[in-house]
């Protein structure tokens, strides 16, 4: 009897426990949010901007030759240094030319005193001509030989001139302000006239930055310099917290054919001398600020099979996919066009393990502080608890 009994308790238990097991295989489990990182699409004003790489050129650039040969006297400057206008370079040895200068003033000389008898001779064979005690061609020929003399005195005058421009291109000078490149001519070389490069000279203060944009885009800038002046920027590699500002100054009047773009110019005012020729620079030319633009984070943007698209964040915590319109990309931040509206919330970090309706956990969302719970007598526990740490012992 007790053997019946304990084998009736047995299948009695096992059938409770499978019917349990049935039941809890009936409930499904509850969902489980997938956690995320996500931020609100904003409404900025976002600058238009072009990015190119350029080059820093000189705002003047001189290849100093010598206009007349001989031999090199001095050298009176430092290679790198910094000269001013008129300042003295160069100096070729004068002596050739100080004595083509003495010679051709001595012709000069000798040429006016004939000229002057000529010219007197003349005179009188007008007088004699008169009274007929010459004849004509007699007086012809003193008249053209006076003629011819004084013709000789205006060549020898030039030519005195031209002597003595001879001799001033002996001593070279600085033509502009700027700094001296290498001294390629040492003193004591004996050089040709306009044959080597004695130095070269470029303006630092100012300064171009050259830089060529696609042609697609001349369009856009002729419109927005015809509004007002457009602003560079230059970014100097290895100092790109301060870039230097400045004004675009040209715009090239054809467009290259084997690239396909059209070269521009930007003038800094360089006064600290940060641009320096040659440098490759990062050029950023702004042409207009976009005013109310919605704007997402760049990662929050995913691309499939019909295009670019977000998942934003309903208010009961589901994921809806949303298709966009990216119309471009400034500085990690994407701008909509279309799809999206400022305020709304979108997953920056977590999509691929979502679908279109998972509930999600937002891990980057600040909790709301708790307000703190009330006593019995009206104020807050934490109060009551000071209170009675500073209540006075009652006297015995």
């Amino acid at each position: 009897m007790t053997r019946v009994c304990t084998v009736s308790l047995i299948t009695v238990a096992m059938l409770l426990s499978i019917t349990c097991s049935s039941c809890s295989k009936g409930k499904p489990a509850p969902p489980r949010s997938v956690p995320v990182l996500a931020e609100k699409a904003e409404q900025k004003n976002i600058p238009l901007q072009l990015k190119v790489i350029g080059n820093v050129e000189a705002y003047n650039a001189v290849s100093i030759k010598a206009l007349v040969g001989g031999a090199v006297e001095g050298v009176y400057f430092q290679q790198g240094q910094d000269v001013k206008k008129d300042d003295l370079l160069f100096k070729i040895d004068p002596r050739p030319y100080e004595a083509a200068l003495k010679q051709a003033e001595a012709s000069l000389a000798r040429d006016l005193a004939q000229a002057k008898n000529a010219e007197e001779q003349a005179k009188r064979y007008a007088l004699l001509i008169q009274k007929e005690y010459v004849s004509k061609d007699q007086y012809d020929q003193m008249r053209a030989n006076a003629d011819a003399l004084a013709a000789a005195v205006e060549a020898d005058r030039a030519t005195v001139e031209n002597s003595r421009l001879q001799l001033d291109y002996c001593t070279i000078r600085a033509p502009i302000n700027g700094r001296a490149g290498s001294v390629l001519v040492d003193r004591g070389n004996v050089i040709k006239a306009n044959d080597v490069t004695l130095t070269t000279i470029n303006q630092l203060v100012p300064a171009y930055v050259a830089f060529s944009v696609p042609e697609q885009y001349l369009s856009d800038i002729k419109k927005y310099t015809a509004r007002k002046e457009l602003k560079v920027d230059a970014i100097i590699p290895g100092d790109e917290k301060r870039p230097a500002r400045g004004d675009l100054t040209f715009i090239d009047n054809a467009v290259d054919k084997t690239t396909g773009t059209i070269r521009l110019k930007g003038t800094f005012a360089n006064s600290d001398r940060r641009l320096w020729p040659g440098q490759f620079v990062d050029v950023i030319l702004t042409l207009t600020t976009e005013t109310n633009r919605v704007v997402v984070p760049s990662q929050a943007v995913q691309t499939g099979q019909q295009g670019q698209f977000v998942y934003v964040i309903k208010d009961d915590l589901s994921a809806e996919l949303r298709l966009v319109t990216v119309e471009r990309t400034f500085d990690n931040l994407s701008i909509i066009g279309k799809g999206i509206a400022a305020g709304e919330k979108v997953v920056t970090d977590g999509q691929l393990r979502l679908v279109p309706g998972s509930k999600v956990e937002i891990k980057n969302e600040k909790p709301v502080d708790a307000k703190p719970e009330k006593s019995d007598h009206g104020g807050t526990e934490t109060q009551g608890k000071e209170d009675s740490k500073t209540k006075m012992p009652k006297s015995k």
